[in-house]
C-alpha cells in the first residue's frame, strides 16, 4: 500500500484537504485557544522547553551613598515537555467513491478534522486538570470523595483570591480561529473551563452575565456562557467528570446513584499551562489515498484511505496561576 504523505492526490488538493479539516476542528476546539503555545516546526526534536524567567528577588536594602549595589545575572527556569505523535485512518472502497450520492471524501475530510480536534483537546484536558493547586465544592471538603457541592460565588472567590495572591494575570490573548498561525488580543480576566453539565449552576450564579447581555463585550469563542465578575465561563462536552467519585450525591448527579459525579472546573491565568496547538497548516498532515491508487497490495486499486496525524502535548507551566476547582452538578 502507498503510504505517502498526500497519497496520489497533488498538493493543492492535499491542502485543500488541510483546510476542511481545520474548518471543522476549529469549533471544538476550546482548552487549545489558551495558553502559551509553541509550534514544532519539522525536522526538529520531539522535546520542546518552555522558559521562564526567574522574578528576581524584592530588595527592601536602601542604597548606600557612593555604594554601587551588587549586581547579579537573570536566570531562567526550563519547562520540558515530550511531544508524542496522534493520528487516526479511515478506509474507503472504489464501490462508494464511484456510486455514492454523498461527497464521501470531504465528509471524511470533516469528521478527520474534528477526530484531530477532539484528540488534542482530550490530551490537554488530562494534563491540565491534574493540576495541584487544588479547589472543591466545599470549604470543608478535603478529598474528591468529599464532593457533593454545586459550584458557588464564594468558591470562585477562593479562587480568584488564590490566583491574584500567586500573581497569575488575567488572560489578555488567545490563539486565533485561523489557518494562520498568531493570537488575537482579548479583554482581561481568569477564564474557567467546564463541562455542558454545569450550564444551570453557573446560570444560577449570583451577578451571573450571559453573552446575551453582553454589550460592546465580545465573547471569547461560541463556546463562552457568559462571566461572574472577573471570571468568564467556557463550556465543553469534551470536558468530561470523574464519574459516580464523589460524596453521597443527595439531589446532585450521579452515574451510579451512590455517588456523586465529580466535575473539574479549570481557572486560569496568563500562561498558565502551554501547548503544542492544533493550528496552522503544518500542524496536521492529511493523508489521502484514492481508491483508484494501484499497487501490490491493492492490484485492483479497491480500497482508499483518509487520515491524520499530528505530533501534540501539553504541560501545566505555573501550578499556582492555575486552580481546578472540583464540584457536582444539581441533577435535573
Amino acid at each position: 500500500m502507498a503510504t505517502t504523505t498526500y497519497g496520489d492526490i497533488s498538493q493543492r488538493t492535499a491542502y485543500h484537504a488541510a483546510a476542511v479539516m481545520l474548518a471543522h476542528a476549529e469549533p471544538v476546539i476550546v482548552l487549545g485557544k489558551f495558553g502559551q503555545t509553541k509550534p514544532v516546526p519539522k525536522n526538529t526534536a520531539n522535546k520542546v522547553k518552555f522558559r521562564r524567567p526567574v522574578p528576581y528577588a524584592i530588595n527592601t536594602t536602601p542604597l548606600v551613598e557612593g555604594v554601587t549595589p551588587v549586581a547579579h545575572k537573570i536566570s531562567y527556569e526550563d519547562v520540558p515537555v515530550t511531544l508524542y505523535q496522534f493520528g487516526d485512518l479511515a478506509e474507503l472502497t472504489d464501490v462508494i467513491a464511484d456510486t455514492a450520492e454523498d461527497p464521501v471524501l470531504n465528509d471524511m475530510s470533516m469528521l478527520a478534522g474534528e477526530n484531530a480536534a477532539e484528540t488534542t483537546e482530550t490530551v490537554c484536558y488530562g494534563v491540565i486538570k491534574a493540576g495541584t493547586n487544588k479547589f472543591y465544592g466545599a470549604s470543608t471538603d478535603t478529598a474528591r470523595t468529599d464532593v457533593n457541592d454545586a459550584i458557588s460565588v464564594n468558591r470562585q472567590h477562593a479562587v480568584v483570591r488564590a490566583l491574584r495572591a500567586n500573581r497569575a494575570k488575567p488572560v489578555t490573548r488567545m490563539l486565533s480561529g485561523s489557518l494562520n498561525y498568531g493570537t488575537s488580543p482579548i479583554e482581561g480576566g481568569y477564564i474557567a473551563f467546564a463541562h455542558t453539565d454545569l450550564e444551570h449552576d453557573i446560570r444560577a450564579l449570583s451577578g451571573f452575565v450571559s453573552v446575551a447581555e453582553y454589550g460592546s463585550r465580545t465573547p471569547l469563542c461560541p463556546e463562552e456562557l457568559g462571566s461572574v465578575q472577573n471570571v468568564r465561563y467556557i463550556l465543553s462536552p469534551l470536558l468530561v467528570p470523574y464519574e459516580s467519585a464523589g460524596g453521597t450525591p443527595g439531589s446532585m448527579k450521579s452515574t451510579n446513584g451512590s455517588a456523586a459525579d465529580v466535575y473539574p472546573v479549570i481557572f486560569i491565568g496568563m500562561d498558565a499551562y502551554g501547548h503544542v496547538p492544533l493550528a496552522g497548516k503544518d500542524s496536521i498532515t492529511p493523508s489521502v489515498i484514492n481508491p483508484s491508487t494501484l499497487d501490490k497490495s491493492d492490484p485492483l486499486g479497491q480500497r482508499g484511505y483518509v487520515g491524520w496525524k499530528t505530533y501534540y502535548n501539553a504541560v501545566v507551566l505555573n501550578e499556582s496561576w492555575m486552580a481546578v476547582m472540583e464540584v457536582a452538578v444539581t441533577a435535573l
